[in-house]
């Protein structure tokens, strides 16, 4: 887990080191242990390093291979890379480290662009060839890392964060009417490639991007998520589909052990992050460090799930590790947590993420986290009405959009103004094939898109504001794939997540597996008062806002009347949301 970026001048003009320096200062968090440039004319590259696999020198980037020709600079793990590096000494290959960095590199060299297909993990990386000076881009299947990118008609540039690239120079500042649409709309997700700033853009998730010296280039998707079964899977009993569950979830949690340092679990009491737990014990993981935050309850809402957390720590013995945290440890901390978001994400557990990998980090770097589950397993309320739903698009949009198209032109400046673009986007989307029923389009969706930009974005850039790697076993791409094709009804039975449920009785506790549903509550984001809502506030009505012109005076003030009243179908601060963007903005100084 680390921080890359890079330069191409198409002008010929040599690359200037001072422009990378910058970039690469702003990413010192997600690589503490090490920095380098790499300048070769007017190709620059740049690197910020978190040692976990190979700890030594061997391993440090950017790397380069004088014998082929190649250089790289690359972002997170890639969990077979002991069975690739196998597989390539037996073609004749020859290796100088230890670490999955060099294994990308000959992978490429020995079978090119569809290398890809071979890598099992989360990863963005850029390779450049010596000779040719061709860049290729590429971005994991499911979009645990992030890639963002800059570009003018003379110059080509990338980071691993968008405020790298603002650190940079030469960025327009200029707001997206588009990505404001989706933000407000489809609950703060910013799908791919749009970002608030219409001069940054982020790659896409399984999308590899080949850039020609002369700026020429070309892109495709090389991952497709299909909900079709496979014809040996079309006789499987729900048996079956369980049995061949398990060995696939023992499978990513297994891989996700691989490193040269101790690794934790993120342990929030839900049926998730118990499941890897037990499964990590099956493996026979003994003496895990496991990590639990509870807020304060505001309001009758409860802000902890420590009675749940405590039931898993107790029959795996592990090192638990329990982090209360009351209202006032959260108000110091949003401005750091804010000023780490690469875009905003209203979800108000972002600040619960921010200060449970502030303490986790001091015990261990690597965890493994439960995202991506309710997602491609079913867990939403929203997902049983549209197993046969003859409305899908009406019935999805009304669970999980903000606000319709005519309180939207209410929140946002008149300039703004302009085509339901939320509403088409979820149109395109569905209408794709690999998808036939509509509950199988909202759960494409979810994963492909809602998952990448709201909890998977949440959890890298919260564990990486601390030097923390955040893994998560389901989003191994040979889960979500079997989980797609697993059948609906198997999905949502038992009020969501029916077949996860069931391979979850052979590992854990039922107490925990027949809960009621829990979240990450931080009931102060939700519930704005006191100097939360003074803050949110203040940076609305200050002059800097206004001057901006993106919001309406008008609505502001009326969710300020009473906050409480102005809440999302999901049941978020439509005043946060608000107070969320102007506060990200001012803190990158946008």
């Amino acid at each position: 887990m680390c921080g890359i970026l890079g330069q191409i001048n198409f002008s010929g003009d040599p690359v200037d080191p001072k422009s990378l320096m910058a970039m690469n200062a702003t990413m010192t968090s997600r690589g503490p242990d090490g920095a380098g440039l790499y300048v070769q004319g007017r190709l620059g590259f740049g690197h910020r390093r978190l040692k976990v696999i190979d700890l030594t020198q061997a391993s440090q980037q950017p790397m380069v291979d004088a014998k082929l020709g190649l250089g790289i600079v690359f972002n997170g793990a890639i969990y077979n890379y002991k069975e690739l590096r196998k597989e390539l000494e037996g073609k004749g290959y020859t290796f100088f480290s230890h670490g999955d960095t060099e294994v990308i590199l000959k992978a490429y060299h020995a079978w090119g662009e569809e290398f890809i297909h071979r890598l099992n993990g989360m990863f963005a990386f850029a390779i450049w060839e010596r000779d040719s000076e061709r860049v290729v881009l590429a971005r994991d299947r499911l979009g645990i890392k992030p890639l963002y990118f800059t570009e003018t008609s003379q110059q080509f540039r990338f980071a691993s964060t968008l405020p790298a690239l603002l650190a940079g120079g030469n960025v327009s500042m200029e707001m997206d009417p588009v990505a404001l649409h989706h933000y407000f709309m489809f609950h703060a997700v910013v799908p791919a490639p749009h970002t608030l700033l219409k001069g940054i853009r982020k790659l896409a998730p399984g999308t590899m991007m080949v850039i020609e010296p002369t700026g020429a280039r070309r892109q495709h998707h090389y991952w497709q998520l299909s909900f079709d079964p496979r014809e040996e899977e079309r006789t499987w009993k729900e048996r079956d589909w369980q049995d061949r569950l398990y060995e696939v979830l023992r499978s990513a949690v297994r891989r996700r052990l691989i490193a040269d340092v101790p690794v934790g679990v993120l342990l929030s009491g839900g049926l998730d992050s118990s499941l890897i737990v037990g499964l990590l014990a099956a493996e026979g993981a003994t003496g895990l460090n496991t990590f639990s935050i509870g807020f304060e309850t505001v309001a009758e809402e409860k802000g902890d799930e420590f009675s749940y957390s405590d039931i898993i720590a107790t029959e795996f013995s592990t090192r638990h590790h329990k982090l209360p945290v009351d209202t006032t440890h959260v108000l110091p901390n949003l401005p750091g947590c804010i000023h780490a978001m690469s875009e905003p994400m209203v979800s108000h557990d972002a600040i619960g993420f921010y200060l449970l990998s502030k303490e986790v980090s001091k015990h261990v770097t690597v965890v493994q986290s439960g995202q991506g589950a309710d997602e491609i397993f079913a867990g939403y309320h929203w997902y049983p009405p549209l197993l046969n739903s003859q409305h899908p698009i009406d019935d999805y949009r009304q669970v999980f959009f903000d606000r319709d198209q005519k309180e939207f032109l209410q929140v946002i400046h008149p300039r703004f103004h302009e085509d339901d673009h939320s509403q088409r986007f979820v149109e395109k989307h569905f209408s794709q094939p690999g998808a036939s029923r509509p509950i199988d389009k909202a759960l494409r969706l979810d994963t492909t898109i809602m998952l990448v930009d709201d909890p998977v974005k949440r959890v890298d850039n919260m564990t990486m504001a601390w030097s923390l790697e955040a893994r998560v076993p389901f989003l191994d791409h040979e889960v979500v794939e079997l989980a797609a094709r697993v059948p609906a009804e198997m999905k949502i039975a038992q009020g969501g997540k029916g077949i996860l449920k069931e391979v979850a009785r052979r590992v854990i506790p039922s107490e925990v597996i027949d809960r009621p549903k829990g979240y990450f509550p931080v009931p102060a984001l939700k519930y704005l008062r006191g100097p939360y809502l003074d803050m949110v506030k203040e940076a609305l009505l200050s002059q800097t806002s206004q001057n901006r012109e993106i919001f309406q005076r008008g609505y502001i003030d009326e969710l300020l009347k009473n906050p409480d009243d102005h809440l999302t179908p999901l049941r978020g601060s439509k005043l946060w949301q608000l107070g969320l963007l102007e506060l990200w903005l001012q803190s990158h100084g946008i």
